[in-house]
């Protein structure tokens, strides 16, 4: 016997996320549950806003008809469903089918929206989004590399530079802090100037974006060092585990990253990257962007816990 549910969540945001220009005062999203006698298996559908290609009453529609044609026997192939839909049911599946590991990858790159006070001396490793005025960008770079001797950076500048603006960033960090940032993920509006800007700057990159276009095919570069997989925006897990086999076959590093999920998706997202990704830290941390978590605790949070009764941010769509 199968038995369905749908729920539509809406938690407001900590502070004003501007996500290409747009400000972001809640997330929202849908949370999916399916059960099969006496196993059960959740998952977190949420299209970014500006990002995803799918809206959420896209992703609502959709879903719900691959879940009453699954209730009968009759689901069609997760490959042909918007990302964050097949990603979000690919989920659910995993725990009913006990296919997803229990246990989580819960360190992650310290993300900071400009608050450099969250970059302690313990802090080994942090990610800056960057792209807004490369020198002054560079020179804060420069200065945490400097103040902070054994922390390395992840740089993410969501192709928002010219080449020439990249390169002014380049140039005010110290060359031997340079081997410290791991990489800076598509600092061209090109790959093709990304692949220039490395060439010139000796700066590694990480491909994101670029993932994400048609097929796409993990290929083996010069300055190339990782990918950037956020499942949401990419698909299902099985998708997801296709890209990560190309590259680590390759010796291409996989970081797998959140987009902005509730502390549901995001708890899911570690067990992923503990289950095919154990050599490297994931990039999740964003919960802190939140005010509340959602049906999962995220190991060591103290933001208060909402569930299926908290009828202020649920709402039955099936």
């Amino acid at each position: 016997m199968r038995q369905v549910q749908l729920y539509r969540y809406r938690l407001p945001i900590q502070t004003g996320v501007v996500l290409r220009k747009q400000t972001l005062t809640e997330r929202e999203g849908l949370i999916v549950k399916l059960q099969q006698n006496e196993q059960i298996g959740w998952g977190e559908i949420a299209p970014l806003p500006t990002f995803s290609e799918e809206s959420l009453e896209q992703a609502e529609h959709q879903a719900k008809a691959w879940l009453k044609a699954w209730q009968i026997g009759q689901e069609t192939e997760l490959g042909s469903l918007f990302p964050s839909v097949a990603f979000g049911l690919s989920c659910a599946l995993a725990e009913l089918n006990g296919e997803l590991g229990e246990q989580g990858n819960y360190q992650s790159a310290v993300l900071c929206y400009g608050d450099f006070a969250k970059f302690q001396p313990t802090v080994r490793l942090g990610k800056l989004k960057i792209g807004v005025n490369p020198e002054s960008e560079g020179e804060q770079a420069d200065l945490l590399l400097s103040t902070f001797p054994n922390l390395q950076l992840r740089l993410d500048a969501n192709r928002l530079w010219s080449l020439e603006q990249a390169v002014k960033f380049a140039e005010k960090i110290a060359n031997a802090k340079k081997p410290r940032i791991q990489f800076i993920e598509e600092p061209c509006q090109t790959p093709e100037l990304s692949r220039q800007f490395a060439k010139q700057t000796h700066i590694a990159i990480a491909w994101d974006e670029t993932v994400r276009e048609p097929n796409f095919l993990v290929k083996k570069e010069q300055n190339l060092t990782a990918i950037v997989l956020k499942p949401t925006l990419i698909g299902s897990i099985e998708k997801c585990k296709s890209l990560i086999e190309q590259a680590h076959n390759l010796g291409i590093t996989v970081v797998i990253s959140s987009s902005l999920e509730s502390s549901l998706g995001l708890t899911q997202l570690a067990r992923v990257a503990f289950q095919y990704t154990p050599n490297s830290t994931p990039g999740l941390d964003t919960l802190n962007l939140m005010q509340h978590q959602l049906l999962r605790e995220w190991q060591g949070s103290a933001l208060p816990l909402v569930d299926e009764q908290s009828q202020f941010v649920w709402e039955v769509v099936l």
